[in-house]
């Protein structure tokens, strides 16, 4: 049901780091060609810190874990009726031979299927404004994948304090990379304290290491838009309070109501936002590399025990 890339499967193989890539970014999240760019450009920067891209989508109901560029720019092109799949939609789009691009949710759960413990996107997916029945499945998927995800926090649209309180509740481990808050994604404080912080890859990896070890879930690595590409929170709250409003009028909901309300803020901020979704996905994306390089690292020297398998 899974296709692995020769690359991203001999590296695998040998040990070496990868890192995971969501494609919704491409098909849902940035206009042509600023989207086929950016997807090019998280792989370079992957590539550049010493790690292997696995670019992760759906194409004719076939989950791909790496992809070349002829599939990137199928992606990209507007008007191909790329669907948008969290996890619990991959068994239905492989029987219905669709094309898809892949949430936060799939590409967890196809990525750690694979055993890929590195995952760089922009933002996760969290509760809802003005709903908090309304939770993403990426918080659920995440509680229980043993794979790191590093991200901007959770996206600006959403109820960030719910969303940090919801990931406590499902027992996900936060860890703020240089921060001791919770980024607000196209900001880089939210007032919301994270109680891990810390400050060079190798702690991360060693803190996965045992993780992972433990057979518990996943870890969210918070890591801050970089300072040059920060919009003010006021500012920015302000363009999502008009976003909302326009998609409360217009009666858009479920799946769909994330990419209208991140084009209507592209379009509120001048392209401002997009041009800051860029800097922070490129960012995550170098980070994650540099942790997977030293979680490489730390699984063929660490001196740490390993758990032995107990009867039930």
């Amino acid at each position: 049901m899974i296709v692995v890339s020769e690359e991203v499967r001999g590296a695998l193989g040998d040990g070496r780091p990868v890192v995971a890539l969501e494609s919704t970014l491409i098909a849902h999240g940035l206009p042509f060609p600023q989207n086929l760019e950016t997807a090019q450009d998280l792989e370079a920067a992957v590539r550049a810190a010493g790690a292997v891209p696995a670019t992760i989508a759906v194409l004719e109901g076939q989950a791909r874990v790496g992809l070349d560029a002829p599939a990137l720019e199928r992606l990209a092109r507007p008007g191909v009726g790329v669907a948008k799949a969290a996890a619990a939609d991959l068994a239905a789009l492989a029987v219905q031979h669709r094309d898809a691009a892949t949430t936060v949710s799939a590409t967890c759960a196809l990525a750690a299927r694979v055993g890929i413990k590195l995952f760089a996107t922009g933002g996760i997916g969290g509760v809802h404004q003005g709903d908090p029945s309304d939770v993403s499945s990426d918080l659920y998927t995440l509680a229980r994948t043993p794979i790191a995800v590093v991200s901007s926090g959770a996206k600006a649209i959403l109820d960030l304090r719910r969303t940090l309180e919801t990931l406590e509740t499902f027992g996900v481990l936060v860890i703020g990379y240089k921060t001791d808050e919770f980024p607000a994604f196209y900001s880089r404080h939210s007032g919301l304290p994270i109680e891990h912080r810390m400050y060079r890859p190798v702690d991360v990896a060693q803190s996965l290491l045992i993780r992972f070890g433990l057979r518990q879930g996943g870890v969210l690595i918070a890591n801050p838009v970089p300072a040059e590409a920060e919009i003010p929170t006021e500012q920015i709250r302000e363009w999502i309070d008009v976003s909302h409003a326009d998609a409360e009028r217009v009666g858009v909901r479920g799946k769909d109501l994330t990419p209208f309300l991140l084009a209507r803020l592209a379009g509120l901020s001048g392209g401002l936002t997009v041009a800051a979704n860029r800097a922070l996905a490129l960012s995550n994306a170098q980070l994650a590399a540099q942790i997977a390089s030293a979680l490489a690292l730390e699984m063929t020297t660490s001196v740490h025990p390993r758990l032995e398998e107990q009867e039930p």
